[in-house]
C-alpha cells in the first residue's frame, strides 16, 4: 500500500526530512530581493553615452542595499510597535540586523565592479557579467528553495526558470532602453 511518501513522490514532491541546509525564509527573501535590485541597478547605472565609472557605481549598488536592508528592517519594527507587541528594543535590532542577506546578495555584482575598477575589463562588460550571474542566481536560489521545500528536479528547475524570468526581464529592458 502506498504511502504519503509514495504519494508525494508521484506529485513531484519529496519529503523534506532527509534535506540539509533549508534556507529559512528570511535569506530567501533577502538573497532573491538583493539579486534583483543588484541587477535593476547595475542596468540603471551601465548608461551609454556616459562616462565609465565602476567605482562609484560599486558605491552606489552596495549603499542601496545597505539603505534598503535597513528600511525594511525598520519597516518590521514599525509593524511590530503598531501591533502592540512589547517585544525588547533589542528583538526589534535583531529585525534591522535580520536583513544582512540582502546586503550580502549584492556583494558579488559589487566585486565584479571593482574589478573594472582594478581594469580587469571594462565597465560594460562588467556590467553584463554582474546581469548574467544574478540572473543565474536567480534560477540557482529558486531551485534550491523548491528542491528544499521537497519538489522533484524537474519541479525544482522550473521554480527556478521562473525566478530567472525576473533577471532576463531586466536584461531585455535595460538592452531595449540603451
Amino acid at each position: 500500500m502506498p504511502d504519503r511518501a509514495d504519494h508525494a513522490r508521484r506529485r513531484g514532491v519529496l519529503p523534506t526530512s532527509g534535506l540539509r541546509h533549508r534556507p529559512t525564509e528570511q535569506s530567501l527573501f533577502g538573497g532573491i530581493y538583493g539579486l534583483v535590485l543588484a541587477s535593476a541597478l547595475v542596468a540603471a547605472l551601465d548608461g551609454t553615452g556616459e562616462d565609465a565609472d565602476p567605482g562609484p557605481d560599486a558605491l552606489w549598488v552596495l549603499l542601496t542595499a545597505l539603505a534598503a536592508g535597513a528600511a525594511h528592517g525598520y519597516a518590521h519594527v514599525i509593524a511590530q510597535r503598531a501591533s502592540a507587541d512589547g517585544a525588547a528594543a533589542v528583538s526589534r535590532l535583531r529585525l534591522v540586523l535580520a536583513e544582512w542577506p540582502l546586503v550580502a546578495a549584492v556583494l558579488p555584482t559589487v566585486a565584479i565592479l571593482l574589478a573594472a575598477v582594478a581594469g580587469w575589463w571594462s565597465e560594460a562588460t562588467a556590467a553584463d557579467a554582474a546581469l548574467l550571474l544574478n540572473t543565474v542566481a536567480l534560477f540557482s536560489w529558486g531551485a534550491w528553495a523548491a528542491r528544499t521545500a521537497g519538489y522533484g528536479r524537474l519541479s525544482s528547475c522550473r521554480a527556478g526558470g521562473m525566478d530567472m524570468l525576473i533577471g532576463l526581464a531586466i536584461i531585455i529592458a535595460d538592452t531595449l532602453i540603451e
